[in-house]
């Protein structure tokens, strides 16, 4: 792959581009993407291209879409132990809802570029000093000082390397025994016997062990599914980092993102005249778009046009982030309208925007019961509809934060601050992760399986 054409992104200048950061040394930054643009790619076209594939499976209702990792990445966190359990609890989850919906599960990480975060304001008050907004490790620092939140732009380079180290992990992990389906799966059986809930999943689990051994004794065995196909996904934010990452592949001569596999357009960027919109028209990556309340059959329409104008399987991500309330009300004319199209894209559920709260001590929060809810009013509106409820997209971590309330091992509001480690949004730990890959596997199941009441009713309110 050769680098893009820099004469082809001047157009872009033309564009209005929300949320960029107001870099201070303009001269720094060229400098920055011109060392951007000499390095190695981090993912190739053919990978891109079989994650399209692996959509367009999904757009067509024969595969179910996993995409989740943090909020915001740091890169602090960029650890053997964090990456490994945040890709151990998703291949968990997969697991789960491999067997229950009997189609394959396309996994995609939020990890390996997802450094940088959309903001509602540009500055922050603390006791009356003004500051910057952090706008994560590939803009500014998290600390509340003047030197920390001054944009650096040397921080993507920072960005890139971390990647690197990211990708690293993540292949050696997928390629070794770590990822072994008996082994996980085994994983799961150790949540499902320590779990308060656990009672709830027993059956599956049960399935799940029959299957294996079934697959053991007539000498088939799990290897196929070993043979881990793991992508990785960002918010294509930054524009000066992506169009640096931009290159052309020599075999189709087509443009590609090569900071990630997949990249999506957040609901603060999805300005039909911006740049982002722009830009994303130009790559072959599969891309996906955030879709908002605020979202209209028309907006929604005009952004496929733009994005997906040959109608192309598995080039058109729509993630919904309607919220628990609204889910049932505003999703329908939006999938009727686009289904009436033509258009094959591939529907997803984002339970985690829509259902942000603050809790009495001031951390900002959700609700696992809320996160539940808007999950199963996004399958309920596709099976009253005769579509494909595509997947879901979360923000959690492998590791026992508490920053959402609710969940089998319950978090009460009173614990938020035992262990509240976001830089940003809240996640689900890994407990709350898996308690909800087993209660969206009985929507996926058959459908006396699926579940008439929320998790925290079977353990106690949320407090």
């Amino acid at each position: 792959m050769v680098s893009w054409n820099t004469s082809s992104q001047d157009p872009l200048r033309a564009y209005p581009a929300a949320q960029q950061p107001d870099w201070p040394d303009r001269s720094a930054l060229d400098a920055v993407t011109r060392e951007l643009e000499t390095l190695p790619p981090l993912v190739f076209a053919d990978e891109c291209d079989l994650l399209k594939d692996r959509l367009a499976a999904v757009a067509r209702g024969e595969a179910f879409l996993l995409q989740g990792g943090d909020c915001a990445e740091t890169f602090d966190a960029v650890r053997t132990d964090t990456t490994r359990d945040k890709l151990s609890t998703l291949l968990q989850m997969a697991v789960v809802l491999t067997y229950a919906g009997s189609v394959p599960v396309v996994k995609v990480g939020r990890l390996a570029g997802q450094y940088a975060k959309p903001r509602s304001k540009a500055t922050e008050t603390r006791d009356g000093r003004v500051l910057p907004v952090y706008r994560g490790d590939a803009v500014n620092g998290f600390d509340f000082t003047h030197a920390s939140r001054v944009p650096d732009p040397t921080r993507l380079l920072t960005m890139y390397q971390a990647s690197v180290t990211t990708l690293n992990l993540v292949r050696a992990f997928s390629a070794g025994r770590n990822a072994n389906l008996r082994q996980i799966h085994n994983l799961n059986r150790d949540f499902v016997s320590g779990s308060p809930s656990g009672h709830r999943y027993e059956s599956i689990a049960d399935e799940i062990d029959r299957a294996l051994r079934f697959m053991h004794a007539t000498g088939s065995g799990p290897e196929a599914a070993d043979a881990e196909e793991f992508f990785v996904s960002h918010e294509g934010l930054l524009l000066d980092y992506e169009t640096a990452l931009t290159r052309v592949d020599s075999s189709s001569g087509l443009p590609y993102a090569t900071s990630g596999h997949l990249l999506w357009i957040g609901e603060r960027t999805r300005d039909l005249s911006g740049a982002h919109v722009e830009y994303f028209s130009r790559i072959n990556n599969p891309v996906a778009v955030k879709l908002g309340p605020a979202a209209t059959s028309d907006s929604v329409l005009r952004l496929i046009d733009r994005l997906d104008p040959h109608r192309e399987p598995g080039r058109l991500t729509l993630i919904v982030r309607m919220g628990a309330g609204k889910v049932r009300e505003m999703l329908p004319p939006l999938v009727e309208k686009v289904t009436a199209s033509g258009a094959q894209v591939a529907w997803v559920c984002d339970p985690m925007h829509g259902n942000t709260v603050e809790a009495p001590s001031g951390h900002k929060t959700r609700r696992f019961d809320d996160v539940l809810d808007e999950i199963r009013g996004f399958f309920d509106v596709h099976h009253s509809l005769g579509t494909h409820p595509g997947g879901i997209h979360v923000e959690f971590t492998g590791n026992h934060v508490t920053e959402c309330v609710g969940g089998g091992h319950e978090v009460l509001f009173e614990d938020l601050a035992s262990r509240y480690e976001s830089v940003c949004d809240p996640r689900l730990n890994r407990s709350q992760s898996l308690d909800l890959a087993f209660l969206v596997s009985e929507f996926l199941g058959p459908r006396d399986r699926r579940p008439a009441r929320p998790l925290s009713a079977t353990s106690g309110p949320v407090r």
